[in-house]
């Protein structure tokens, strides 16, 4: 099972949640400059048929694309292992577990909100998103204590 925040805990995560999604969507850029420089060169051996190559600027290309690949796969894997669900990298949206009226839902914060403000079900996604009102924070609930 996973974890269920409450509001608060939620709040909590963000400063974090906002560094490490500033830094994933920095490196998903920089992991999709340096691929398509390493399918550049690739296209171009192909279609000239085995031209030279600068070697160094395409393992300068492959390591860059490597090293951010590594950082992009760590900087997701650390929000998820915060219990949060990464739902979308390009937007910065990040949804958290928590129950509501007895039934699974998310909260939800998008990169750039200031604090976690909105809602939805599990099947509703973004486009779902509800304001979270007094009814909301009275009968939402996360992990009950041990």
């Amino acid at each position: 099972m996973s974890k269920l925040f409450t509001l608060a805990e939620a709040d909590c995560l963000i400063p974090r949640l906002d560094q490490l999604l500033r830094s994933a969507v920095s490196l998903k850029a920089e992991f999709s400059e340096a691929e398509a420089a390493v399918r550049g060169f690739l296209q171009r051996v192909t279609m000239m048929g085995g031209m030279m190559v600068d070697r160094d600027r395409v393992r300068a290309a492959r390591e860059r694309r490597e090293t951010a690949a590594r950082g992009l796969k760590a900087a997701i894997e650390e929000v998820q292992e915060a219990g949060c669900v990464v739902k979308d990298l390009d937007i910065g949206l990040i949804d958290f577990p928590t129950h509501f009226r007895g039934a699974e839902v998310y909260l939800s914060w998008k990169l750039g909100e200031p604090r976690i403000a909105y809602w939805h079900g599990t099947e509703e996604g973004f486009r779902g998103r509800k304001p979270i009102d007094q009814d909301f924070i009275q009968n939402h609930r996360g992990d009950l204590p041990q």
